[in-house]
């Protein structure tokens, strides 16, 4: 299955230039491109629309500093003053991209990002990993332990900046991922989306100065409709490395361009999002599910409801949306059904795709109407254990029944309150003639005495 969990399908035994998604029968036709590997693919839903050779070891550069910005906004606050050390500064290559800070000199963690994502400046990066890790190594180390927690395999970082070693390296696959991580942060996505950005003196840091962010597509070189942001990267060893995210129609697209010649690498991302806008379309499944009736014997309803009516308790998730070819109908699709979902909210997930490519999944939940009656409402794991074992024999609620049990529970009651009250009654007056005899005794002994 071609998803953003597994993309093996397509992807041996091809040529190592070879685009793996242009092998889908009736896939749309991808772009030929010069880069080594590039990789293009929705967000929301993790739906690949253009892969070539995604899998491949590759040498990120600061690409790299994705990385390094995330697990910064993870693991500190912005207001957070960042102290430049001398191994932070002086660890680096002769001539590596900087922005000039000085050891004993400090920033708030806020600057230090548009240091990392705008200015690319290696001694911000390595200064930002011995704040949050208290040295550049253990810093390594938690971006080697975040990537394990992606669940990503051709990943390992050295350095928090991308500078080459043999050992740190990626995939475009990996590195989409953790752009994806990336862009779902709401303070990255407006820091990595600045073109330029104004470094004021201060106390602490005293030069005034302006950056200009080399990503064309962000600083407006390259002009391009819904661009949230981007990093690139480069090293003689690595060559022209871009990773940059664009919204449109529904549709979050993150690129991975990965060895390509300068400048292509910003046509290469042009290429495949143009590519990928044009042909494919966000569809949401409700409004065009036609295979699976939630009334039919494939889910659960309930044949007769609180009212004495027929009416389901499920329904597909209207909000459940896939991304498709724009050239293929819905009832091409393939679709599997399971009850193994990922919230307690969801009952069963539609799994959709195409000729084995993933393109996106919809959610059957409980039917809000269902709740209102609490005291019938059977708890969702109630629902799916149902489903499961009871799919020929519907389950019937009659409201006659239950107001006959009602009712007899009612009369029960009301005819031991009167026999209880009937054998009161029948005390009390027995006790009362038992004391009017023993007067009427008293007063014939003491000489008609009268009370």
């Amino acid at each position: 299955m071609l998803s953003y969990n597994s993309i093996t399908a397509y992807s041996a035994p091809l040529e190592i230039d070879s685009i793996e998604t242009n092998e889908i029968p009736n896939w749309p036709t991808g772009p030929e491109l010069n880069a080594k590997s590039a990789f293009l693919f929705e967000a929301n839903t993790g739906v690949v629309l253009y892969a070539k050779n995604i899998h491949e070891h590759m040498y990120p550069a600061s690409t790299t500093k994705m990385m390094t910005a995330l697990l910064a906004a993870e693991n500190s606050k912005m207001d957070e003053v960042v102290e430049f050390s001398y191994d932070a500064v002086f660890s680096l290559e002769p001539g590596s991209s900087n922005i000039g800070i000085d050891p004993g000199q400090s920033m708030p963690m806020e600057e230090c990002l548009y240091g990392i994502m705008v200015g690319s400046a290696n001694e911000v990066a390595n200064a930002v990993g011995e704040h949050v890790s208290g040295s550049i190594s253990g810093f390594v180390d938690l971006m080697n332990q975040r990537v394990e927690e992606l669940g990503l395999n051709d990943t390992h970082f050295m350095n928090t900046n991308g500078l080459h070693d043999v050992n740190h390296y990626t995939s475009a696959y990996d590195l989409g991922m953790i752009a994806r991580e990336f862009f779902n942060n709401y303070y990255l996505v407006k820091i990595g989306n600045t073109s330029t950005h104004h470094f004021v003196a201060t106390a602490t840091q005293p030069d005034d100065f302006y950056v200009r962010n080399k990503h064309k597509l962000i600083n407006g070189d390259i002009p391009y409709e819904g661009v949230k942001g981007g990093k690139t990267g480069y090293t003689s060893i690595s060559n022209e490395t871009l990773v940059t995210c664009a919204e449109q129609e529904g549709m979050k697209l993150i690129c991975v361009i990965m060895n390509e010649d300068s400048p292509e690498q910003f046509y290469d991302t042009v290429k495949l999002f143009d590519y990928g806008f044009s042909n494919f379309a966000l569809t949401n499944v409700a409004d065009n599910e036609t295979k699976y009736s939630i009334k039919s014997s494939n889910f659960y309803p309930t044949t007769v409801d609180v009212l004495g009516s027929s009416k389901q308790m499920l329904e597909l998730n209207r909000d459940s949306s896939i991304i498709m070819p724009k050239n293929i109908n819905f009832d091409d699709l393939e679709s599997e059904v399971s009850y193994e979902t990922d919230t307690k909210e969801d009952i069963a997930k539609i799994t959709y795709s195409y000729h084995g490519a993933y393109l996106g999944y919809a959610t059957i939940n409980l039917l809000q109407e269902t709740r209102t009656f609490s005291a019938f409402d059977p708890t969702l794991e109630t629902v799916k254990k149902t489903e499961v074992e009871v799919k020929e024999q519907p389950i019937f609620v009659n409201i006659l029944y239950i107001l006959g049990g009602v009712a007899g529970v009612g009369i029960a009651s009301i005819l031991i309150i009167m026999i209880y009250a009937i054998f009161t009654n029948y005390n009390i007056l027995n006790n009362l003639g038992k004391k009017r005899r023993r007067m009427r005794r008293l007063r014939k002994d003491k000489g008609g005495l009268k009370f």
